[in-house]
């Protein structure tokens, strides 16, 4: 950022704040490969926090309140991004949402084209933890991400390229699936490098029946686990 937000970037970023919004930021796409971004060089990220008793209640295992405040999140998330696209179309931007039904066009069991996670270090609002989940400063990893994709001259933040997670081991400690390596993330890096996604799958599962009688991939042991995220419930 220039220090002072363009009209088009104080708009965006007030309307989504006013619409449910914890954390909005603005990034440069460039380095994303042109493919998979719709050729669009701009990326909105978009966050919302769990409420602090989803997080707290999820020590042992998923909970219904957990269950359902990631599914209210989802609603909340897939609603701001198609207001924000809406916001930029009006002004005769293209703009893409990356709501659920947009992502499952192209998602594998695993992965998708351009994770919101990318958007979100793109545009300056957090770097990728050890669990391979997005952390902020704000709320550690305590959020659910959405992102838009678009060509409006947004003011973009400085990229976050590499993990501030330092010497910390604490999601590695807690994943019962011990699918954390404890490798530093670093921009370059594939998600494999360090994270071990089907082993985690697989005990998100198992722990979602045991603990909500559903078999869905819901687990959030490294969130709960996190440092920042402690921060944030330990906070007035």
């Amino acid at each position: 950022m220039n220090g002072k937000d363009s009209p088009m970037t104080k708009l965006l970023k007030s309307e989504l704040f006013r619409h449910g919004a914890d954390i909005v930021g603005f990034g440069s796409l460039a380095t994303v490969p042109p493919a998979i971004r719709q050729a669009l060089p701009i990326g909105v990220a978009i966050a919302v926090k769990y409420p602090k008793a989803a997080i707290r209640g999820i020590r042992d295992l998923p909970t219904r309140e957990y269950h359902g405040q990631y599914n209210l999140l989802n609603e909340t998330l897939d609603a701001l991004a198609e207001r924000g696209a809406g916001i930029l179309r009006e002004r005769g931007f293209a703009a893409v949402p990356q709501t659920r039904a947009y992502v499952e066009r192209f998602e594998t069991a695993y992965s998708t084209p351009l994770p919101h996670k990318t958007v979100a270090t793109r545009a300056g609002i957090g770097w990728i933890g050890k669990c391979a989940l997005l952390v902020t400063e704000q709320f550690g990893s305590m959020v659910r991400l959405s992102s838009i994709l678009t060509d409006a001259p947004l003011e973009t933040a400085a990229p976050v390229d590499a993990s501030k997670c330092g010497g910390c081991t604490a999601c590695q400690d807690a994943c019962p699936a011990g699918a954390v390596s404890g490798r530093p993330w670093r921009v370059e890096m594939n998600r494999g490098d360090f994270f071990d996604a089907p082993a985690c799958r697989k005990t998100a599962r198992e722990r979602s029946m045991r603990g909500l009688g559903i078999e869905i991939s819901l687990c959030g042991k490294c969130i709960e686990a996190c440092p920042y995220t402690r921060r944030y419930l330990d906070s007035r």
